[in-house]
């Protein structure tokens, strides 16, 4: 573990003399802080363990389900060693929390590390997979609109969103690893996502038999149709799946939760399209050439939304394109930049 731990600090660009800090939160990973921190004293890295009290929803799988707030944002002391720190592990998920926002903003480049050891040797990270998502961020970066269809009826348009200045107004892009001050990633990754202009995506969006429901890492069994209009669900029509998803959003009493997030595609060639593998469901956001329709929460794109109802809805077999160009089609990225 302390080896795959210190080639991905190698690849971040830890260096001696550099405050490196490993955030976990009760007895939950504490085998992956250990190894952290020793394989920074091993590359001359001043460390400190932040370790803050257990929160109701601990571990990463209950967390995703439900982004209310974490145990951080209670500990000022802690916050202060995380801010001051030039690299932060983040062990405990802090995706769409205020405090990762505040941290990068101080300057800390940011990895989160919480899938199971299995998962992060599978898909450890490399320079190619980076090069493949930093090609796929130009295009995406200077595209206008992007437009993404499927046999099952889908057929959606984004105004995309063009944002400026310091993290985490960017699109966000994901390969495991940073070396950039002020970006998080994620290990394991590789993908990239932006968001549409609040009230800029229109259309239909019908997920197909087969597709994956994150956070249930659960195949559905039938087509789930979303209306969109004016950048929010304002229908989910379909079989028992589609009323067990209007359930769950409703079940957060949070208008906002109908907000269209972000929307991205995969580009990680070793992601399995599986959802019994242990963990988050990282494969099914990062497998080769699926779209990542989302909703929900924006904080991580420079937005405001912070609702803690989080879809992310991985589809295969989509075709996309940026500005009219095809980018995927039919599940398969075709331009040479990023294969």
């Amino acid at each position: 573990m302390q080896a795959l731990f210190g080639e991905v600090l190698d690849l971040c660009a830890v260096k001696r003399g550099e405050k490196v800090a490993v955030l976990s939160e009760g007895a939950l990973l504490q085998d992956y802080s250990e190894a952290f921190l020793r394989a920074a004293v091993q590359r001359g890295a001043e460390t400190a363990r932040v370790n803050v009290a257990a929160s109701g929803n601990a571990g990463a799988e209950a967390r995703i389900a439900n982004l209310d707030g974490s145990a951080l944002a209670r500990d000022t002391a802690a916050m202060a060693t995380l801010m001051e720190a030039d690299f932060v592990i983040d062990l405990m998920l802090l995706l769409f929390s205020h405090e990762q926002i505040r941290i990068q903003q101080a300057g800390a480049r940011m990895l989160m590390v919480v899938e199971p050891f299995e998962v992060l040797e599978r898909l450890r990270p490399s320079r190619a997979l980076r090069a493949r998502v930093e090609a796929a961020e130009r295009r995406l970066a200077a595209a206008r609109t992007l437009r993404f269809t499927n046999d099952a009826g889908t057929d959606v348009t984004y105004e995309l969103e063009q944002l400026s200045g310091p993290p985490p107004a960017c699109i966000l892009t994901e390969y495991g690893y940073t070396d950039t001050p002020g970006r998080w990633d994620h290990w394991p990754s590789g993908f990239l996502a932006s968001t549409g202009t609040a009230t800029g995506v229109e259309g239909r969006v019908v997920m197909d038999v087969g597709d994956i429901v994150l956070p249930w890492k659960a195949f559905l069994a039938s087509p789930v149709a979303f209306t969109i209009r004016d950048g929010y669900v304002t229908a989910i029509d379909g079989g028992e799946d589609a009323r067990r998803l209007r359930e769950y959003v409703e079940s957060f009493a949070d208008p906002r939760a109908y907000a269209v997030s972000h929307i991205g595609w995969g580009l990680n060639r070793d992601a399995e399209w599986r959802v019994d593998l242990p963990g988050i469901g990282m494969d099914a956001r990062a497998a080769w050439g699926n779209v990542l329709f989302s909703t929900g929460p924006n904080t991580e794109f420079g937005g405001s939304n912070d609702t803690p109802c989080h879809l992310d809805l991985p589809m295969k077999n989509c075709s996309l394109w940026l500005d009219g160009e095809l980018i995927v089609e039919r599940g398969e990225v075709v331009t040479a930049d990023m294969s």
